[in-house]
């Protein structure tokens, strides 16, 4: 790439609602640039199987999805950009997006749908040991942990999902959650209630990862008697929610008390010109279904906006 490149369109971010903004943008006839400085699709590339995407009865693949919407949006003229959005300035009719590497695109429109990544624990041992047990994604690392006892930290979707690939994996499973019942799917908890190999460890929290050069135990306090104890287990996997990738524009656009940003119901931001498409906007659900929505209407709008110019 030359160090400034221009496009219609400017996308951040290469998950499901990136990719599809791409493949929107590029088959409505405009030069559409998809910036990801990690493998397209986003978390969902590290998600092992997915059952509530439309059009898969069998379920399918995380990388899988991730592979055919990159492919999709390719064939319509989408480029991808192998980089990191740092800083969107607004021009005169355009906008000018600067990325890591100091190279610099200019677009008329931009639509934001850089993600959201995981929330740390922040307990002594979370960041001395990660890639020593501790990790946040199971599909990535729990090979390394076959036949070994393991703890998910979390209750929601991810968390149950994740355990019960890990119960396939390890010797045992244990989830550990504040709360005395699982915020997950119902399907999703069913599964793991049934599996022999994951127990649960309710209404506890995690006060501190413990090990020297790898994961020995998981420290946890019961929220009612305040008693410690640790659990014996060679990996931490942790779910515990996300923090939106809104950086490049919390300077910019109006976001939330959270940093999601704000948009309209055609998904444009308090500023004309910058869109948001899925889990880095402030909506109710956040899954594969909803931020490919997301992202068909900020791409038909977006193009609308740049009619307009």
């Amino acid at each position: 790439m030359d160090d400034v490149s221009v496009f219609d369109i400017a996308v951040i971010g290469g998950g499901p609602a990136g990719l599809t903004a791409g493949l929107y943008a590029g088959r409505g006839g405009l030069r559409a640039a998809v910036v990801e400085k990690l493998m397209p699709g986003g978390l969902v590339a590290n998600t092992e199987r997915i059952d509530n995407y439309p059009g898969f009865p069998e379920g399918v693949a995380g990388y899988d999805l991730a592979q055919r919407m990159q492919a999709q949006a390719a064939k319509f003229g989408a480029q991808f950009v192998s980089d990191e959005a740092q800083r969107i300035a607004v021009e005169p009719r355009s906008f000018l997006v600067t990325l890591a590497s100091k190279a610099q695109l200019r677009a008329k429109a931009v639509i934001v749908a850089a993600g959201a990544y995981p929330k740390t624990l922040g307990v002594p041992g979370e960041r001395e040991l990660l890639g020593k047990g501790v990790s946040y994604c199971a599909v990535c690392d729990g090979a390394f942990f076959k036949g070994q006892p393991v703890a998910v930290v979390g209750g929601g979707d991810s968390a149950v999902q994740e355990a019960v690939y890990l119960a396939g994996l390890c010797n045992t499973v244990t989830v550990v959650h504040r709360r005395s019942s699982l915020r997950a799917a119902e399907s999703l908890q069913k599964l793991a209630f049934r599996n022999e190999k994951i127990s649960f460890a309710w209404n506890k929290t995690v006060v501190a990862i413990e090990g020297d050069k790898q994961v020995t135990g998981l420290r946890v306090m019961d929220k009612e008697t305040m008693k410690e104890e640790v659990l014996p287990v060679s990996g931490v996997f942790i779910y515990v929610g996300y923090h939106p990738n809104s950086a490049a524009v919390k300077d910019l656009v109006r976001l939330d008390e959270n940093g999601y940003v704000i948009t309209d119901e055609n998904l444009m931001s308090s500023v004309p010109g910058i869109f948001a498409a899925g889990d880095v906007r402030r909506k109710l659900v956040r899954q594969i279904a909803g931020a490919v929505g997301d992202a068909a209407t900020a791409a038909v709008a977006a193009q609308q906006y740049i009619e307009n110019l």
